[in-house]
């Protein structure tokens, strides 16, 4: 009885060790059954007889989100997606640099307010996009990267520009997936278009291995052996190569819904908006900061202009809300940014955030009464715990917000002396550029009195796109955009090589406008290829080269600190015959025809509305805003 009685728990622990050891088998089987995509098999069937591939899902998903235009440089890993493109209708723009791509994309984005799209090819193609997504990211701009890569099952074995992709542009994006079914594209798409434009919008990424791209017949030649296999360990590695075949094919023509989805905008609250209504309410000199984020869809820039207008407060427009009031208004400035902060009583900053550009918090008034409303919480707060405190922080929609502030505010008043005293202090800056456009200049040409030739020039429909440091900072301050979404530079990066890419992307969204690009001579050696694209794809824009030969904004502060120009030296480069060669038209503006100027950019308009990219070649001197004075 004792050995009986010892026996039974001895008994039922074991009974119970192998039923929990079965019970684990049994679901590491059903999990190795689910990874294999067994289970999804029964159901979901391979149509092999097929010719359908999945470069046709990732373009009907493109289509109905609008998207009216693909920017790539070709390579065999996305040939698929780009030839499904191309037949629904979506146009397939070909660049010489896969940046120029993106970089093409973020202009779409941000003139549209939709998604800008743009597709390379794995491994080099990618780590060349790299610099603009981090751009498109600073800037907030939705721009989807589509990339290639090598197949699943050749992921981590050594296959042709196969690297961890993912890893790459995890830190850059908000949304990254690798997509490893076809029948996955649709979903993740859908949710990639989505993450671009909530919240606070910037770039994602969707990798495309060649095997969810291509046909099944080509798959299946290059995935599995035709020779039947004879050995048991070659038998289960056909058994394995077959079956990530199936899975990989299995439900792929199925329908999905393709269109968008729904997005999360942020919107502030109406305790927030009120809280903020009673401070402007009691401001004696307000003023408003706009930035790019106040153009975000779903307030259209017409609706913005009016709001603004009706608010009535005097406002500085940076980035993409530079020309949001036109070319003059009554409470836009443009100068002395800083001492009018100082004086201000209430500062918004509708979309303007505390980094270097404001001294980070700096400029501000210690006695101001700050609000910021921004998308972003993180970036909506920088520096706060240190050179400045707001009074009342709204994370929400910049463009919405404005809008409420009207109705809260309306009827409000404010002394017209404060909007006189700023209009005076512009003035006399204006009056400095003036006296700078009248120094003469020993061999080239006066920047100052160029850029103002430029803007007496410019049409009510361009789009001005810059790109440089020391030509296009002058520009910044002399030249007015004419309208809203009229102005595109590269945003708080401040990265060269944008212009040739924004320039694309916007002459294809507005055909009607004419396209100037404003280029400083280091910027535009990034560009001057992609003029051959302009030429094949017949797309006209206009590039003003400020050719100083030099990093100038580099120089000038090299030289006297460290007693040394070394590298910052270039030639005066005949740019306009190296666009000439490239087949787009090229002119020289010099001192041999200074008293042309206005006649060579008649001249350039006419080359682009006959429907040819045109580069002018400026030969200029150097100028110093910090004293005025101007150098050879």
């Amino acid at each position: 009885m004792e050995t009986a009685a010892t026996a039974a728990p001895a008994w039922g622990f074991f009974s119970s060790f192998l039923l929990l050891a079965f019970g684990t088998l049994v679901a590491a089987l059903l999990g190795a059954a689910h990874r294999l995509g067994l289970f999804y098999q029964l159901m979901h069937k391979v149509d092999t007889a097929s010719i359908r591939h999945g470069g046709e899902n990732v373009a009907a998903v493109l289509k109905a989100h609008g998207v009216r235009f693909l920017f790539t440089l070709v390579g065999g890993h996305i040939s698929p997606l780009l030839v499904a493109c191309e037949k629904l209708g979506i146009r397939v723009v070909d660049t010489r640099h896969e940046v120029t791509a993106v970089f093409a994309a973020d202009a779409v984005a941000r003139l549209t307010g939709t998604v800008g799209v743009a597709a390379v090819t794995a491994g080099p193609g990618l780590t060349n996009t790299v610099t603009a997504v981090k751009n498109a990211q600073i800037a907030q701009s939705p721009v989807l990267l589509l990339g290639g890569a090598a197949s699943t099952l050749l992921q981590n074995r050594g296959a042709l520009q196969a690297v961890d992709q993912m890893s790459l542009f995890r830190p850059l994006c908000k949304f990254c997936a690798s997509v490893r079914r076809v029948r996955d594209i649709i979903p993740t798409l859908r949710a990639a278009m989505a993450a671009a434009q909530s919240g606070t919008p910037g770039p994602v990424f969707v990798e495309l291995p060649l095997d969810v791209l291509y046909p099944y017949f080509m798959v299946q030649k290059e995935m599995v052996p035709a020779k039947p296999p004879k050995g048991l360990m070659s038998r289960a590695v056909h058994w394995y190569l077959a079956n990530s075949l199936a899975n990989l094919f299995a439900g792929a023509w199925e329908p999905q819904p393709e269109g968008p989805l729904p997005l999360d905008i942020p919107q502030a609250s109406p305790q927030q908006v009120q809280r903020c209504v009673e401070i402007l309410s009691r401001a004696k000199r307000p003023l408003m900061l706009i930035g790019s984020q106040a153009l975000l869809p779903p307030t259209s820039a017409d609706k913005l202009r009016v709001a603004v207008e009706t608010l009535g407060i005097p406002c500085f427009l940076a980035g993409m809300a530079r020309g949001l009031l036109g070319r003059n208004h009554p409470l836009h400035f443009r100068q002395n940014r800083r001492a009018a902060l100082k004086k201000a009583d209430v500062v918004v900053l509708a979309g303007t955030v505390c980094d270097f550009r404001l001294s980070y918090g700096r400029v501000l008034s210690r006695s101001s009464k700050i609000i910021v409303v921004n998308r972003d919480r993180k970036e909506m707060l920088i520096n706060s715990d240190i050179f400045w405190k707001p009074q009342e922080a709204v994370q929400g929609d910049v463009g919405s917000f404005v809008v409420k502030l009207v109705e809260g505010l309306r009827g409000q008043m404010w002394a017209s002396d404060w909007a006189e005293e700023l209009r005076q202090a512009d003035q006399q800056k204006e009056q400095t550029f003036r006296e700078k456009a009248l120094m003469p200049v020993a061999q080239h040409l006066n920047p100052v009195r160029v850029l103002q030739l430029v803007e007496d020039t410019l049409p009510d429909n361009s789009i001005l796109v810059v790109d440089g440091g020391d030509f296009v900072g002058t520009a910044a301050y002399l030249v007015k955009p004419r309208g809203p979404l009229c102005w595109l530079d590269p945003g708080a990066f401040g990265t060269l090589g944008v212009g040739a890419g924004f320039a694309l992307g916007a002459k294809l969204c507005r055909p009607d406008a004419e396209v100037w690009c404003l280029f400083g001579d280091g910027a535009f050696g990034y560009s001057l290829i992609e003029f051959d694209t302009f030429v094949r794809h017949k797309i006209p824009v206009m590039a003003l080269i400020g050719n100083d030969a030099g990093w100038t904004q580099i120089s000038r502060e090299q030289v006297p600190s460290l007693g040394s120009n070394v590298a910052c030296g270039l030639a005066y480069t005949d740019y306009h015959k190296a666009a000439q060669g490239l087949g787009a038209q090229g002119l020289l503006l010099s001192r041999e025809n200074e008293d042309q100027v206005v006649k060579v950019l008649r001249d350039a308009q006419q080359q682009c509305q006959d429907g040819h990219p045109v580069v002018v070649n400026i030969l200029i001197g150097r100028t110093d805003f910090r004293d005025g004075s101007i150098a050879m």
